[in-house]
C-alpha cells in the first residue's frame, strides 16, 4: 500500500495519539488518552492498532549525546566506485556494523550516500574517517562538513 494510503487511513484521533507519542513515548495511557479525548481502552485499541499496521515501528530511549561525550557531529558525503546492486548491498551491510555513524542515507546527486557521524571530536572524527569509513567496500572518496551547531534535530 503506498505511503499516501496509509496516511489516508488515519483519523483525527490516531494523529494526536501519534503527536503525543513522538513527543513523550512514555507518556501513561491513562494521560495519553486524555490528551486525545478517549477513554483508556479505545485508546490503548488504537495505539496497539497503529504499531501492528507499523506506524509506531518502537520506543526507545533518547540520549544526550553531549553527556556521553559524543557532541561532534559531521556529515560525510560518500562517493562509491561501483554503484551496482551488489556493491550498494555491501557498502549498506558494513555501515551496519560502525556504531559512529548514526544515520545513513543513499543520495540521488553528485555523490552516492551521505553519512551522519558522532565522534568525541574531530580527531576522533578523522580517526573513523581514515580508518573505517574510507575501508567500507568500494568507498572510492568522501567529503566533510563539520556541524557547527544543530539548529533542529527531532526525528519526525
Amino acid at each position: 500500500m503506498p505511503d499516501e494510503q496509509k496516511t489516508d487511513a488515519l483519523d483525527r484521533i490516531d494523529r494526536k495519539i501519534l503527536r503525543e507519542l513522538s513527543t513523550d513515548g512514555r507518556i501513561a495511557i491513562t494521560d495519553l488518552a486524555k490528551k486525545v479525548g478517549l477513554s483508556k481502552s479505545p485508546c490503548q485499541v488504537r495505539m496497539k492498532r497503529l504499531q501492528d499496521q507499523g506506524y509506531i515501528q518502537g520506543f526507545r530511549a533518547v540520549l544526550n549525546p553531549a553527556k556521553l561525550g559524543l557532541d561532534h557531529v559531521a556529515f560525510a558525503e560518500v562517493r562509491l566506485t561501483d554503484t551496482t546492486e551488489k556493491a550498494l548491498a555491501a557498502f549498506n551491510r558494513a555501515v551496519m556494523d560502525v556504531p559512529e555513524i548514526e544515520q545513513c542515507h543513499m543520495i540521488a546527486g553528485s555523490f552516492d550516500y551521505l553519512l551522519k557521524i558522532r565522534s568525541h571530536n574531530i580527531q576522533a572524527y578523522r580517526q573513523i574517517l581514515g580508518e573505517v569509513i574510507s575501508t567500507l567496500p568500494y568507498v572510492g572518496s568522501t567529503s566533510t562538513h563539520v556541524s557547527m551547531q544543530a539548529v533542529k534535530d527531532s526525528a519526525f
